[in-house]
């Protein structure tokens, strides 16, 4: 049990993401200052302004940019690629809102393939996620790949996001569609 510790340890400080899956590093999340050496550390960028608060998930965190007064709270998933390569980035522009339990995928299962269960199918190319300054991700909402979220826009709380957002709308709905305009 102990070599399974050390290497459970040695795997949390090394990889790519954070979460409470990775306890060796997870706790840092509960005291600002660790949470943003941490932060400031596996992310590609992240603002001094902004927290990623305990009980969220970063897949990839080398490949998320975190722009300024930005949280990032309990039950967020930000799932970016692992595969090499520009694609498959989540852009966090500054004065982001996300509600708790928002999840943002920047690819998916393919399942197109008749003759293979989908396990075996692998992933469709990875498309980045651009979340756009001043915008509002209500609660529980889920961002697809590829879809960009202009600024100032609102989505619902419980959304699911197939196709872009306009600047300074309301999109809300399964799947989510122009509510109103600001």
């Amino acid at each position: 049990m102990i070599s399974e510790m050390l290497k459970k340890r040695v795997f949390d400080i090394n990889s790519d993401r954070l979460g409470p899956d990775c306890p060796f590093t997870h706790w840092k999340l509960y005291f600002k200052s660790q949470m943003q050496k941490i932060s400031q550390s596996k992310f590609k960028s992240f603002s001094t302004s902004s927290e990623f608060r305990a009980g969220a998930y970063a897949i990839t965190c080398s490949k998320i940019s975190i722009g300024a007064n930005v949280i990032i709270r309990p039950n967020t998933m930000l799932f970016a690629d692992p595969r090499e390569g520009d694609d498959g980035q989540i852009i966090i522009e500054n004065d982001v809102m996300i509600g708790s339990g928002v999840h943002i995928y920047v690819s998916n299962h393919r399942y197109d393939m008749e003759d293979k269960n989908i396990m075996e199918q692998g992933h469709y190319m990875a498309q980045s996620v651009h979340l756009e300054e001043g915008c509002w991700i209500g609660a529980n909402s889920i961002i697809l790949p590829g879809i960009t979220i202009g600024e100032n826009a609102v989505v619902g709380a419980g959304s699911i996001v197939t196709k872009n957002v306009p600047s300074r709308v309301v999109f809300a709905g399964n799947p989510a569609k122009l509510i109103k305009k600001l």
